[in-house]
């Protein structure tokens, strides 16, 4: 091996043992942040729909909170995802959970005078929250090899049950809390959440340093360099060489690190997919399961009880779901979404309304199924995409599975008010077995398994 070869040898294996150490505290930071999101979150899921039912006197609208903060959490992933572009993960995730937390205190606020405008727009920004939860898998993922990305996206989503679960089971006493306070009980979980999610937002912006993506970024310029300065032969065509020669010697003038920004693979589109599908039909029959609970006479301890359950099935098994992603295939495991989400709607269907027992096992397959589609289709996305083009195609998937979300939302207080209960849940879990067709044409991308 001569001199120039060992020197790009040995800068390949430094920037491999960087990479691993921040990886690893990165990972760490991150849980700490999901952990905090994930109590911030569980509010709205839980008496969104309730407090909107009580306000608006109608249940025809119950899935209007729903609606307005997945319709927030679009916008907010789009504007996290391009600050996360520009300055990094740390300063984009702060950012979009500190706006989360304002959004839920402006929800205390609509429901403490009665301000139904009010309330829709606390719901709006109160969704920055949830976008924010979800781009937090992005950065467990910024510095994980390919054949680990699903076990690295797990890691953050798990980290979220702790905080998700406990917010729905202390409903009760939140609720004691804010009646105490002068407040309606139905927000005292956004009080909850107003807490939650702005200390997140300062515990990502002051502890994930170094930046994740900046130094993914980084070793990506410094790998390409060094390519380039190599003494063998460059496989691409002496243009493309030189084009590539013009935009480092662009940026290396302006004080920029040199980019090369790579087209988005095929595989980002099917996993916007298979995400976008999972999300609708989870947001359309988790939305209106507290209504039909309460129409049936369950209390909010079981309501709480139920939507806790749920929670956890939408994140517990994700360490166990991203190692199956990373050696199933992700194709494997976004088959398996679109099954179990079928299989919730029929049971939710079939379920009696006064049944507590099958109404939990029907929520705990929803959320079993979205996170066997989120996982898989993340993990797709993170496999088409770079670092330099990364953040803006994910905040873009976002803000695509965010408007499912909304409009499922929207759409299930409707249907059931139209129709039933056990249609709703019937045509969404259908709806999710439409993924298939979207694997099918990605199929000959071979882009379902991991790389390597």
């Amino acid at each position: 091996m001569n001199r120039s070869a060992q020197e790009i040898h040995d800068r390949a294996l430094t920037h491999e043992r960087e990479r691993a150490r921040v990886h690893r505290r990165t990972l760490k930071v991150v849980m700490f942040g999901q952990i905090l999101g994930g109590a911030g979150l569980a509010a709205g899921v839980t008496v969104g729909a309730l407090l909107a039912e009580d306000m608006l006197e109608t249940d025809g609208l119950a899935g209007l909170p729903a609606a307005l903060f997945t319709l927030g959490s679009a916008l907010a992933a789009y504007l996290v995802g391009g600050i996360s572009q520009r300055a990094g993960r740390r300063v984009g995730l702060g950012v979009g959970f500190a706006a989360g937390g304002l959004g839920a205190i402006g929800v205390v606020i609509a429901a403490a005078v009665g301000n139904v405008p009010l309330l829709f727009l606390a719901l709006l920004v109160y969704g920055a929250g949830t976008a924010t939860n979800l781009q937090a898998r992005y950065a467990g993922a910024d510095l994980a090899t390919p054949s680990t990305r699903g076990t690295a996206i797990s890691v953050a989503l798990v980290s979220t049950t702790v905080g998700a679960v406990a917010g729905p089971n202390l409903v009760g006493p939140l609720g004691h809390l804010a009646t105490h306070l002068g407040l309606p009980s139905l927000s005292g979980p956004f009080l909850l959440a107003a807490v939650a999610y702005s200390a997140a937002g300062l515990a990502l912006f002051t502890l994930l340093r170094p930046d994740p993506l900046l130094l993914a970024r980084r070793i990506e310029a410094e790998t390409a360099r060094s390519a380039l300065t190599q003494p063998e032969p460059m496989p691409a065509t002496e243009l493309e060489a030189m084009i590539v020669d013009d935009i480092v010697e662009e940026a290396q003038a302006e004080g920029l690190e040199p980019t090369i920004v790579p087209p988005v693979g095929r595989g980002a589109y099917v996993g916007a997919t298979i995400m976008v599908l999972t999300q609708i039909t989870m947001v359309a029959i988790m939305t209106m399961t507290p209504v039909h609970m309460r129409d049936h006479h369950h209390g909010m301890s079981d309501v709480g009880l139920v939507i806790g359950l749920h929670i956890a099935a939408m994140y517990l098994p994700s360490p166990i779901t991203g190692l199956l992603v990373d050696r199933l295939g992700r194709s494997a495991m976004a088959v398996a979404s679109g099954i179990v989400l079928l299989a919730s709607g029929l049971v939710a269907a079939l379920a009696p309304g006064d049944s507590l027992g099958l109404t939990i096992l029907a929520l705990i397959l929803l959320g079993l199924g979205w996170n066997f589609g989120l996982i898989s289709g993340t993990a797709l996305v993170v496999d088409a995409t770079e670092p330099s083009n990364r953040p803006r195609t994910q905040g873009r998937v976002d803000v695509l599975v965010a408007l499912a979300g909304a409009s499922g939302g929207a759409l299930s207080g409707l249907v059931v008010a139209l129709t039933s209960y056990p249609t709703l849940t019937i045509t969404f879990g259908l709806l999710a077995l439409s993924l298939i067709p979207a694997l099918m044409w990605a199929s000959p991308t071979r882009q379902t398994r991991a790389p390597g």
